[in-house]
């Protein structure tokens, strides 16, 4: 007989790690199921080349898009699920974002919860996490209950020259929040060393702010706790109501196991966890779990975004560059009725991590080596709000495999951004006929296989026939089955939905903490 638990949790990433350590400390018996194992520390964790060129800890997975494609997905299986290759920007949404906005391309909906109805878990995720910030920078953002716990992440010289010329132009730059375990004023007590592997790569010394090393670390050998990798959960079985799932389906080394609990959380990754509910079809779901709504799948949504690459008049000898951001133009722009996103620093180019952008570099400037066009690069990432469309949606085949069908949106509101960024250069010393994309950063086969920001898929909201979740994250069709990662969010606003992810896991938590009491 299959062992029980007070909760199983699927995933063990923003979602799944942050939910589990919030419930740890209760005493109740907790079981965290990751398909991955733990990410090996190695030098390759630094290395551009197996990083961005190899794509070393890319998942093997085969997803199709809408015409039966088969592509290679950006998602990477590991105890700390996405969060172990992130940029750790750890942005709160804005405000209007928890509203209705409209798009060129549509509207992006209320949700059933305010800002200030989330904010005090934004606070707990913010001191969980050890998130960097200066409050009050930004004119967008929202209030909070307390300061950042810690202080921002200093400019470098070139960033803080950038940032002062910006400022002076009438700009409002604001340091962008970072989840990096930094200690500035004591530097070698420090866990972060200031490198420059701090975006897209794993952290070789754990001084990231990923939830394997805040959230699951901290559980290993907690009697009350068990972490089992390896494991894929396949299908969820329930009783013969459909209303309770009797048990966890996990294809391990091979084997088939079962394991149960009086409640099952699933944060398995937008994509995969309307996979797993899809695949669990039964006679009393006979379209997937909890998809009597048919929403389960539908509204996928992954930001339209650009790195962007801009080359300096001076060089650029920053290391930790992410360090600057500019929502200016989040909810608009002079003379231009549609919201059109986030401008915010990425991770510092390097020669062997754009020796794929070779050609287009020396046609630009063709007397500069790679070297050259890296030591003189300022780097960018554009965020535009993908808007929810019922038709982007994933659904699976016979064999149980993702199918994606999904089409972008607000492209011209994303090529307002760039346009925005291009005026921004004139005033920090770079020309904008000197600004390049950064294809590596998207260098899959098509658009989709970039799905770091995926969300969407397993709504939450007040009506049974538009959502698939309660305002808690509770399946309306089932009495114990919870999601909590991404899949929950009606909009996905235009920054980074890490944060959001990790205070709703805490939000969700503290429900279950008074459900099982």
């Amino acid at each position: 007989m299959a062992e029980h638990y007070d909760v199983v949790i699927v995933g063990s990433g923003a979602g799944g790690g942050t939910l589990a350590h919030t419930l740890a400390p209760s005493g109740k018996r907790i079981l965290l199921l990751e398909r991955g194992n733990f990410l090996p520390r190695e030098m390759d964790n630094w290395d551009p080349r197996s990083v961005f060129v190899d794509g070393k800890y890319i998942s093997p997975d085969t997803w199709y898009d809408s015409t039966g494609r088969p592509f290679q997905p950006q998602v990477h299986y590991f105890v700390g699920g996405a969060t172990k290759m992130y940029g750790a920007a750890l942005y709160r949404l804005r405000p209007q974002d928890f509203g209705e906005l409209k798009h060129a391309d549509g509207i992006s909906p209320a949700w059933p919860l305010s800002y200030d109805d989330f904010e005090p878990w934004y606070s707990k995720a913010e001191h969980l996490y050890q998130v960097h910030g200066n409050a009050g920078e930004d004119p967008t953002e929202g209030h909070r209950s307390r300061p950042y716990p810690w202080p921002a992440v200093s400019h470098e010289p070139r960033i803080q020259q950038i940032s002062d010329d910006l400022a002076k132009s009438g700009y409002h730059p604001f340091h962008a929040p970072c989840g990096i375990l930094l200690d500035e004023a004591d530097q070698p007590r420090s866990t972060c060393i200031r490198c420059s592997w701090c975006d897209g790569y794993p952290c070789l010394v754990h001084a990231k702010s990923d939830a394997e090393v805040i959230a699951v670390r901290p559980l290993l050998g907690r009697p009350n706790v068990t972490v089992v990798t390896g494991a894929e959960v396949t299908t969820l079985e329930t009783d013969s109501s459909g209303r309770t799932i009797t048990g966890v389906v996990v294809s391990r080394d091979g084997d088939r196991e079962v394991y149960r609990g009086d409640i099952v959380a699933i944060s398995a990754g937008a994509a995969n966890s309307a996979k797993l509910l899809l695949n669990s079809a039964s006679h009393t779901h006979p379209h997937g779990l909890a998809n009597g709504s048919d929403q389960v799948g539908r509204n996928y949504m992954f930001h339209n975004s650009k790195a962007v690459m801009a080359l300096s008049k001076e060089k650029n000898d920053t290391v930790y560059q992410k360090t600057l951001a500019i929502n200016d133009f989040y909810f608009g722009a002079p003379d231009y009725q549609w919201p059109i996103g986030n401008i915010q620093m990425i991770g510092k180019s390097n020669a062997e991590a754009i020796r794929g952008e070779k050609p287009t570099l020396t046609t630009l400037s063709p007397e500069w080596t790679l070297s050259d066009v890296a030591e003189h690069a300022v780097d960018f990432w554009l965020t535009t709000e993908d808007v929810p469309v019922p038709e982007n949606r994933v659904t699976t085949d016979s064999d149980g495999n993702v199918h994606l069908a999904y089409q972008v949106t607000n492209n011209v509101e994303a090529d307002r951004l760039y346009g925005e960024l291009k005026k921004i250069l004139n005033h920090a010393g770079m020309a904008e006929h000197h600004l390049l994309r950064k294809n590596f950063y998207l260098d899959m086969s098509i658009p989709i296989a970039g799905c770091a920001h995926q969300a969407g898929t397993c709504r939450f909201g007040a009506d049974p026939a538009t959502s698939v979740l309660d305002v808690n994250c509770k399946a309306h069709e089932l009495d114990n089955l919870y999601v909590v990662d991404t899949s929950f969010f009606p909009s996905i606003g235009a920054v980074n939905p890490a944060l959001t992810a990790m205070a709703n896991a805490i939000r969700v938590g503290e429900h279950l903490l008074d459900r099982m009491a």
